[in-house]
């Protein structure tokens, strides 16, 4: 049973150093444009069965219980938490922000989801030739591509997607702000770069213009910041410390129990 110890102990540290990277990382992202955190969910592993409940007793009675010895636990999954991060005025004509479900799309390499990205993030900007890219270091372009032309002025993004300009004193709509949502975005892969893309597990993006019956709004001037709790996720990493001090007390026991029984033959 000590060696059962030893193992279990040690799933318990590997599991809490995975949970200690996953609240550094949300951690790191607390300022991060449309960042969602992520949170470590935990399984138990396999039980040796010394007796199972149900069998006959010396009285000729059911047992009510078993005798079941676990072998530790594991991560088995990050869930994200796409609760709406707080909202913030920047004065920029191009930031944009999303009010409730719903993912801007972007273009991206082949390499990367087909070609196709989703993000919350909604800082962007014209590049040199007047289309809107998404100011990360890569820089995609909004998908549907939308046009600034080049002495426009008065850039209005109305709360339903449609992007207004004003050129030689008249108003023209340049493009509509198209979003996104899935039927389960806990299941899109993290790219990085503030980017989320399509995978078996999240379903097919399911397209849709702000204000639609199931998706959010867009505000023009604005950007959503990171939803990272960082007291919360302070409180979970001493949590997670003190987890970790436990199982390696644990081992520690375990190794003092297996000293014993080594010096018996001394």
């Amino acid at each position: 049973m000590t060696l059962t110890a030893l193992q279990s102990a040690a799933t318990g540290m590997k599991a809490m150093d995975t949970q200690l990277d996953v609240i550094a990382n949300n951690l790191a992202n607390s300022n991060t444009t449309g960042f969602k955190a992520q949170r470590a969910n935990f399984e138990d592993l396999m039980y040796d069965e010394k007796r199972q409940p149900g069998t006959l007793n010396s009285l000729g009675q059911y047992s009510a219980t078993g005798l079941y010895v676990g072998l530790g636990t594991q991560i088995s999954n990050t869930q994200l938490d796409f609760t709406q991060g707080s909202l913030e005025s920047t004065g920029s004509d191009y930031d944009v922000a999303i009010e409730g479900p719903g993912f801007f799309r972007v273009q991206t390499f082949d390499g990367i989801g087909n070609g196709e990205a989703y993000t919350r993030a909604g800082n962007f900007l014209p590049n040199v030739d007047g289309d809107l890219v998404l100011g990360t270091t890569d820089g995609p372009y909004l998908e549907p591509r939308i046009t600034i032309p080049q002495g426009a002025s008065d850039v209005t993004i109305t709360t339903d997607g449609r992007v207004n300009v004003i050129v030689d004193g008249q108003t023209q709509e340049v493009g509509q702000i198209e979003i996104y949502k899935f039927p389960n975005p806990n299941g899109l892969k993290l790219e990085g770069g503030n980017l989320y893309t399509e995978t078996e597990g999240s379903g097919n993006a399911i397209q849709g213009n702000p204000q639609e019956v199931g998706f959010g709004g867009i505000i023009q001037g604005y950007l959503e910041y990171s939803n990272v709790d960082s007291v919360r996720e302070l409180v979970s990493m001493i949590k997670t410390q003190r987890n970790f001090e436990m199982n390696s007390q644990s081992i520690k026991a375990a190794d003092n129990s297996l000293k014993v029984v080594a010096a018996l033959r001394s």
